[in-house]
C-alpha cells in the first residue's frame, strides 16, 4: 500500500510540468524570435481557436490545447 501511494505521488510530480499550459502571448513571442533569427521579415503570427487555422500553418499550441498559433509568410498586416 505504501509503495502504491509513493508511486502515485511520484507520478503526479512528474506529470505536472507536462500538463502546464504555456501562455499564448509568451509562446507567440518565442516563435517570433525564432522566425526573425532565421531572417524572415514579412510574416504574420496569430492566435486562433483550434479548428480555425484556414490555410495558415500551425506552429504552436497553447491555451491548454484549445488555441493554436498560426503562421503565414508574406506581408504583415
Amino acid at each position: 500500500m505504501r509503495t502504491l501511494i509513493l508511486s502515485a505521488g511520484l507520478f503526479a510530480l512528474a506529470a505536472t510540468p507536462a500538463l502546464a499550459a504555456k501562455d499564448c502571448e509568451e509562446l507567440k513571442a518565442e516563435i517570433a524570435a525564432k522566425i526573425e533569427k532565421k531572417g524572415v521579415k514579412a510574416y504574420t503570427l496569430d492566435v486562433v481557436k483550434k479548428g480555425e487555422e484556414g490555410d495558415r500553418r500551425v506552429v504552436g499550441t497553447c491555451g491548454g490545447g484549445t488555441q493554436v498559433i498560426v503562421y503565414k509568410r508574406g506581408k504583415t498586416s
